[in-house]
């Protein structure tokens, strides 16, 4: 870790995040949890809203996956997904639902650079977002697809997210300092 300039479980729970929050709309696999969990980890998450049936820590599969990240990433957990959204938009955030909807709007025309936190809301991976819950987001976006498939592991999406969040927020600022 020292080679490659890793935090510590501790450096990191100190370290400042960037100002978005995952949220985890009755994600089922505890696969995908966890790489979500690794991939927030790694892009400076300063929270994960586990809601419903996604799996929580501590559990063996999760950590299979989150490799740590499940010490490091600040989470809580609410019964169902439309509390988590009512304590976000009661806290300031504006809400995106990554879903393919007939709003929804391209990843590629998107600028995530604002003022307000942003929550990013993921869904089931057969589902998607729940209809009741993306009546109460901001915003759809969505990923554009070249292929014969119509979408992306939510794991894979959540990397996509937000990278595409961290790209644009390094060019505007450091994330490394208070500044």
């Amino acid at each position: 870790m020292d080679d490659l300039n890793r935090l510590t479980v501790e450096e990191f729970k100190q370290a400042p995040k960037w100002p978005y929050v995952v949220v985890l709309d009755n994600v089922r696999s505890i696969y995908n949890v966890g790489s979500m969990m690794r991939t927030s980890d790694a892009f400076r998450c300063s929270s994960m809203y586990l809601c419903g049936i996604t799996v929580r820590p501590p559990h063996k599969d999760l950590m299979k996956t989150a490799l740590g990240a499940e010490n490091t990433i600040d989470w809580k957990y609410f019964s169902n997904t439309m509390e988590a959204i009512a304590a976000l938009k009661d806290q300031g955030f504006f809400v995106i639902a990554i879903e393919q909807t007939y709003t929804s709007k391209s990843l590629s025309d998107i600028d995530f650079y604002s003022d307000r936190p942003i929550a990013f809301v993921f869904g089931n991976e057969v589902d998607g977002v729940a209809e009741d819950v993306l009546q109460h987001c901001d915003m759809c976006i969505e990923i554009p697809q070249f292929g014969s498939k119509h979408s992306f592991n939510v794991s894979v999406t959540c990397g996509m997210i937000l990278w595409e969040y961290a790209k644009q927020h390094n060019k505007a600022s450091n994330p490394y300092t208070n500044e």
